[in-house]
């Protein structure tokens, strides 16, 4: 089972994970997404992977490390938690809604697309 968050409970999820280490979020769009909108990370390291090359950078994350995963809905996102929870990652939660709730719900000046 894969924990869903939505933004609005970012902050709480990275509270309570802290413990296992420092909380990543792994923002999995394409780059041309990363240059229309991006989030600042606050309070935990931002990586930029591209979903499709989660496989072979794999060995970039710590299973032990607290990853969230952020798409822009919430599909491409939960892919990966899925796919890395199956590979042993022990802390692992879905950024549901996206990027585009990131902007409905924390930060407005985040352009929807």
């Amino acid at each position: 089972m894969i924990t869903q968050i939505r933004p609005s409970q970012l902050a709480q999820w990275l509270e309570s994970v802290r413990s296992h280490g420092n909380p990543v979020v792994i923002d999995v769009r394409e780059p041309s997404e990363l240059t229309v909108a991006s989030i600042k990370a606050d309070g935990f390291e931002l990586i930029t992977i591209p979903m499709g090359v989660i496989p072979p950078r794999l060995s970039e994350l710590d299973p032990e490390q607290p990853i969230a995963c952020l798409c822009h809905h919430g599909g491409r996102s939960m892919q990966v938690a899925s796919f890395l929870k199956s590979r042993g990652f022990a802390h692992v939660a879905n950024i549901a809604g996206g990027i585009n709730a990131w902007s409905a719900e924390l930060d407005p000046s985040i352009p929807r697309y």
